[in-house]
């Protein structure tokens, strides 16, 4: 067995991510805040979770509520929930088509700078759209997220008219663990934006790769390239684990802790400013 270079660096672990499927909202929630808090005890380890959820609203810290346009008659009747959450940012829609990247990440074991590790998921996202030949870029600010230019008829960055956004991200860092991450539409049905003001601006208009690559795409068809460009981003090896050694999930129905309800920030917790 060959011996490494005295004074080289070990190489980093693997950074392992699963596939949950489709799961609701709740559920996938209360995973992330138990992966959390093993981080923060020092247990557990570092886990990107992949997931697509039934449709659901959720409002970030700074959400105004008047950005869901929909009346909760008709949330009810569709049968949309509603969550107020701890990430940073406002209201956004997640549902079937879309593929949802939760990395419960230790930023200390990467960096501790929340702007390069916002940059790093966006750069995933603009990474694995070029791969299927979609030009975007990332912003940050209001904007914040992944916009695709729809024609000539787009203005120049920073305006967002002739733009359509394909990716919204929003976090949470509390004592530099992260959790909550970045949506990319993949084909998703787009009348579902119809019932929120996404990013709180009227001028905003939502995409998604199916209709740019006129076609259907399914997430499975997009998941690999997004993996891989996650890795690279991030500088780690990605390594697929099942969900078997995942912990117990608490009970979807359970009710959220007050903080997180009323979107206030615990101790050492930082909200991203993406929507």
């Amino acid at each position: 067995m060959n011996a490494s270079p005295v004074g080289a660096a070990a190489a980093p672990p693997p950074l392992c991510w699963t596939d949950l499927g489709r799961m609701p909202y709740r559920q996938v929630w209360d995973l992330q805040r138990t992966l959390v808090a093993e981080r923060k005890a020092g247990r557990g380890s570092d886990r990107v979770l992949l997931v697509e959820h039934p449709a659901v609203l959720t409002l970030g810290r700074r959400a105004n509520a008047a950005h869901v346009l929909a009346a909760p008659s008709l949330l009810d009747a569709r049968g949309i929930e509603r969550f107020e959450v701890e990430r940073g940012g406002d209201v956004t829609w997640h549902g079937p088509g879309q593929q949802v990247v939760y990395p419960i990440l230790d930023l200390q074991g990467f960096r501790k700078d929340v702007r390069w590790y916002a940059g790093a998921l966006t750069a995933a996202v603009v990474a694995t759209l070029a791969s299927f030949g979609i030009a975007a870029e990332a912003r940050e600010g209001r904007e914040t997220g992944v916009w695709v230019a729809l024609g000539p008829e787009a203005e120049p960055t920073p305006s967002i008219r002739g733009w359509a956004k394909l990716a919204a991200l929003g976090l949470r860092i509390e004592r530099w663990i992260a959790y909550h991450g970045i949506a990319l539409n993949v084909d998703p049905d787009l009348s579902a934006f119809d019932l929120i003001l996404p990013c709180g601006l009227p001028e905003a208009r939502s995409g998604s790769m199916a209709a740019l690559l006129g076609r259907p795409i399914e997430l499975s068809e997009v998941r690999p390239a997004l993996v891989a460009a996650l890795g690279q981003a991030l500088g780690r090896r990605m390594l697929q684990r099942g969900a078997e050694d995942l912990p117990v999930v608490l009970d979807a129905r359970s009710p959220a802790p007050a903080d997180a309800r009323a979107g206030r920030p615990g101790p050492g917790a930082a909200g991203g400013a993406p929507r």
